[in-house]
């Protein structure tokens, strides 16, 4: 049977409660809903991006990349995206950046399946994003 193993960024700060920024078994790799904290820096609190939506969006799709390469995959394994906003005004807004930064990636595989659902989040926080990976 394949070990379960927690994926875990430099970049990234230890979760705030008991799970993993990701987890690897076998050729699968979920990774856990990220923000948009900026880099973690030791002594200074999560952080994030900034007060836009655009900020958020695009340190949060740097954040579930980070989690996806600590777990030997790249956006081109990625099955799955959810997407959660807090606010519906925002879902406009957000399609164009989504469709921006992965005209930049430059992928190799069709886009990823997604889903987007509105909810609350976190005083300041906008957006938050898992993604599911399959490999090889």
């Amino acid at each position: 049977m394949t070990e379960k193993t927690a994926v875990t960024p430099a970049t990234h700060p230890a979760p705030p409660a008991r799970f993993s920024h990701g987890v690897r078994k076998g050729n699968l790799l979920q990774v856990a809903g990220q923000v948009g904290f900026l880099p973690h820096v030791e002594g200074r609190p999560p952080t994030p991006a900034g007060p836009t939506l655009r900020e958020q969006t695009l340190q949060t799709l740097e954040n579930v990349r980070s989690v996806l390469e600590e777990g030997g995959a790249t956006w081109d394994d990625v099955m799955m995206i959810r997407v959660y906003l807090t606010d519906t005004g925002h879902f406009a807004e957000l399609n164009e950046l989504y469709n921006a930064y992965f005209e930049e990636q430059a992928l190799k595989a069709p886009p990823a399946a997604r889903t987007t659902v509105y909810v609350g989040l976190p005083a300041g926080l906008l957006i938050e994003i898992d993604a599911l990976a399959v490999l090889g």
